[in-house]
């Protein structure tokens, strides 16, 4: 049965008409009393995954299992309320579905939510949920969480059990999470091993003795977004002394981004490329010229976009060890409005894409923090860290606070 009463912001695919949980509450259930939503690309036992397309759900049998980071958010003793809307496939970073519409940015209803996990961050934005589950390939988490003023965390790629959330780019895909408030952030997180608040047990945390804030990044800023951010900046600074302004390594943004785009777009067409020429899906504006583009990679492309990726690696491996964290804009500026045109999507799509893809190709955490407003709507600021150092994000933001 499928509930929507209450959903006046359209972030449920399915709304359930009680909270479902697992077993007794308990000392070692730590999200005990703390309500969640999913995203349509986790699989549920008995449950098709829509993963945001209504072909795709048509074409699908119920999943066996329930997928592995959801089934620990319930056993933690998290309440499930309820799916929540996507982008098709989770191929885009907008948040307008052509199918199901965009869900309400509570924080700027005038703008779009970002995606791909648009309604799990509508739905916490609106107090619906108190956290929720989403996936991130380039930014499908960090993104909506920006536009929508929340803290959103893109674990280190492999450190979260993925089985059971529907792949798109499997070297890129990782489940991830949003929460209004860092002290629930540090909650979900720690039932996950990351960091631990003495409620559940995990690695503690670290202040770093570095922040790296490239001229890469900085210096070609939006100078409102930077005077915005900068009460913010100021803290860090506070905390941490040692400022370093070294430009990333190695070539352009824009050739990061190329690199991303085909080495992503390859995987997508080795997951779903199948199913996309079997089922003429009617995919909405953006997501079916990707799916169309992602064909045509050539292996030869893809084998040369492999080899440019191991060298980014390389290069910030030498940089971005345990000792320094990774200071970005998560976004360019705040969401696109809801009346853009779709020359202006894409157009924000590939300028957020080119400092997303930085956590992306290196398969690093980032923690998309809400710390500003510019023209009325949040902007999110994102620390980065090294691979498996995701706990030291959480206790840097608490220098936020």
């Amino acid at each position: 049965m499928n509930d929507m009463t209450g959903d006046i912001i359209n972030a449920f695919s399915e709304r359930l008409p009680e909270p479902l949980t697992v077993g007794a509450g308990g000392d070692d259930r730590p999200l005990d009393g703390l309500r969640f939503a999913a995203k349509e690309n986790y699989e549920f036992a008995g449950r098709v995954a829509s993963n945001g397309n209504p072909a795709w759900k048509a074409t699908h049998a119920p999943a066996e299992k329930t997928a592995s980071c959801l089934q620990t958010a319930l056993e933690a003793g998290g309440a499930l309320v309820g799916f929540t809307h996507m982008d098709e496939l989770a191929y885009s970073i907008i948040g307008a579905n052509a199918h199901t519409g965009a869900p309400v940015n509570s924080a700027a209803p005038d703008r779009v939510p970002g995606g791909s996990s648009s309604g799990s961050a509508a739905a916490v934005a609106a107090g619906l949920a108190d956290f929720a589950l989403g996936s991130d390939t380039g930014g499908s988490v960090r993104i909506p969480a920006s536009f929508c003023g929340l803290y959103g965390l893109r674990p280190t790629h492999g450190r979260i059990a993925s089985n059971g959330l529907l792949p798109l780019a499997p070297s890129f895909d990782v489940p991830g999470w949003f929460t209004a408030e860092l002290a629930t952030m540090k909650r979900v997180s720690a039932v996950y091993g990351i960091g631990s608040t003495g409620q559940a047990s995990g690695t503690q945390g670290r202040l770093p003795v570095r922040l790296w804030m490239p001229q890469t990044i900085w210096d070609h800023a939006d100078p409102d977004l930077v005077a915005a951010l900068g009460p913010a900046l100021d803290r860090l600074r506070n905390a941490v002394a040692d400022i370093d302004r070294a430009a990333l390594p190695g070539p352009s943004l824009e050739e990061w981004f190329e690199t991303f785009r085909i080495h992503q777009a390859h995987e997508v067409w080795r997951a779903v490329g199948d199913w996309a020429m079997e089922n003429p899906a009617g995919f909405g504006p953006g997501v079916a010229e990707r799916v169309k583009i992602a064909g045509a990679i050539t292996e030869d492309q893809f084998a040369q976009a492999v080899e440019r990726r191991h060298a980014i690696r390389a290069a910030m491996d030498e940089r971005l060890d345990a000792a320094t964290v990774l200071v970005l804009p998560t976004a360019p500026g705040p969401a696109p409005l809801l009346n853009a045109t779709q020359a202006d999507l894409e157009n924000a799509r590939k300028a957020i894409m080119r400092t997303t893809s930085i956590a992306g190709l290196n398969g690093y955490p980032e923690l998309s923090i809400p710390v500003a407003t510019m023209s009325g709507a949040p902007v999110g600021l994102s620390l980065v860290g090294a691979r498996m150092q995701d706990q030291d994000l959480l206790a840097l933001a608490e220098c936020l606070q």
